[in-house]
């Protein structure tokens, strides 16, 4: 077997194979005797079949499968050994007239080269990276959220505008009849809270769903039917009253800061606020970092030139899929694509540059604290070493969890490395601000 490249420029080329019989005919002569000895072809015994008939039923399929099976492990032995970086895989270029009864074979092979360029770690305008704090504001307001979570409900006779409501929703007309709780300061609309306040158990107040809430799907949870059905709803809906309580928040004393952390872990209102803040803080941290490997990103693909085998990529996503796309389809496929493809060529140059690799030691440790993580949200607070051990041992037997976690342990390499050598500028923002300046 004979293999030769030809350079059609930077990005594209052209491998020839030439596959004579001394490839292929041990092989298949060897296929071929083992298919007479299992044969069972009416009028001959097993294992008596003329060579001859067995070739004539089955030669020309055991040819073409073995030839295939060559010329695939072969080119890619071909393609290793003379290191090139192709993208996508070798397309075959279709041939009218070839003709399997021939002894030798030629067989082209079209390739798609991956580009050479250089990444600049270092960018020349300086990328914002966040650090967002606490403010007292949000502190003060998530203390409120868990003496209200915490409190307890007192029963009263007459509706103000911080008091919860049982009552029952109805409309007969479309089909709604739903008994639920609301909060009347949680209503959008002034006049429904207006129609609500001073009212009593047992008294009907009649709604209108417009404006009701500031979400759909919380007028649609509340009445009972879908959102597509509470999107567009306006209509009355009656609510009869009964049950009206006020919530009185907990006390801010011991017993809650034990049930929040555990036994003497927070002793004052100054330590819960400092401990609110430290979580928070932390939360915060894992969406800034994600912002700024977007924004790297961004920055990467923005400023690193390169051309690409745009031509042979759009052949190949034609060609290769579940189904062959016509030219429109695959330029469209194409553009959706070509931006995750320069990300991955330039992604994969900046871990080779910078000998960035995830170690199977490194991988068991993430995967211990990512375990961790989880056991803390359900009250396992300091889980045994050996248990985590063991855990992490069933997930790492999951090939798809090892790919997922070493994709994401491989980003916070990524992220370190950029924290480390970017170009960046700090700012610090209140949460409040940083949603309004990243999102709008």
């Amino acid at each position: 077997m004979n293999i030769t490249k030809e350079q059609i420029d930077e990005l594209n080329a052209v491998v020839k194979v030439a596959v004579t019989k001394d490839d292929y005919q041990d092989k298949v002569e060897t296929i071929l005797k083992d298919y007479r000895k299992q044969a069972n072809i009416p009028g001959f015994r097993k294992g008596q079949v003329p060579m001859g008939l067995i070739k004539k039923q089955y030669g020309k399929a055991v040819l073409v499968d073995e030839v295939n099976k060559l010329l695939q492990d072969n080119l890619n032995k071909y393609l290793t050994e003379e290191k090139l970086d192709v993208l996508g895989n070798p397309l075959p270029k279709q041939r009218d007239n070839f003709n399997w009864d021939s002894e030798n074979f030629d067989f082209e092979f079209e390739l798609g080269l991956a580009p050479s360029f250089e990444v600049e770690l270092k960018s020349k305008k300086a990328i914002t990276h966040y650090k967002i704090v606490a403010d007292d504001k949000m502190i003060n307001e998530q203390v409120e959220r868990i003496q209200k979570q915490y409190g307890k409900l007192v029963n009263k006779s007459e509706i103000s505008k911080k008091d919860e409501v049982v009552g029952v929703f109805k409309n007969e007309a479309e089909e709604i009849e739903n008994k639920a709780t609301i909060e009347i300061s949680a209503l959008k609309g002034k006049k429904a809270i207006d129609a609500l306040t001073g009212k009593k158990v047992g008294e009907t107040v009649t709604l209108n769903t417009k404006d009701l809430f500031k979400e759909t799907q919380e007028l649609a949870s509340t009445l009972g039917i879908s959102a597509e059905k509470a999107e567009d709803l306006k209509a009355d809906v009656t609510f009869t009253i009964e049950e009206i309580n006020e919530r009185e928040p907990a006390k801010l004393d011991q017993e809650l800061f034990d049930k929040l952390f555990g036994k003497d872990v927070i002793k004052s209102t100054e330590e819960l606020k400092a401990k609110i803040k430290e979580d928070s803080e932390q939360q915060f941290a894992q969406q800034s970092d994600q912002k700024l490997l977007n924004d790297v990103t961004e920055n990467f693909i923005e400023n690193t030139k390169f051309d690409l085998p745009t031509g042979f990529l759009k052949k190949w996503i034609q060609l290769t899929g579940e189904k062959v796309l016509s030219d429109e389809e695959a330029a469209a496929e194409y553009e959706k694509s070509e931006k995750g493809l320069r990300y991955q060529l330039i992604e994969g140059k900046i871990i080779q540059e910078n000998k960035l690799q995830v170690q199977f030691d490194e991988l068991k440790e993430f995967s211990k604290g990512f375990i961790k993580s989880q056991m803390a949200q359900f009250g396992q607070l300091n889980p045994a070493e050996e248990e985590l051990d063991n855990i992490a041992a069933r997930v790492l037997s999951n090939q798809d969890e090892v790919k997922r976690l070493s994709e994401q342990l491989m980003s916070q390499k990524l992220l370190n490395l950029y924290k480390e050598k970017a170009n960046l500028k700090s700012k610090e923002v209140t949460y409040e601000n940083f949603v309004k300046e990243v999102y709008g």
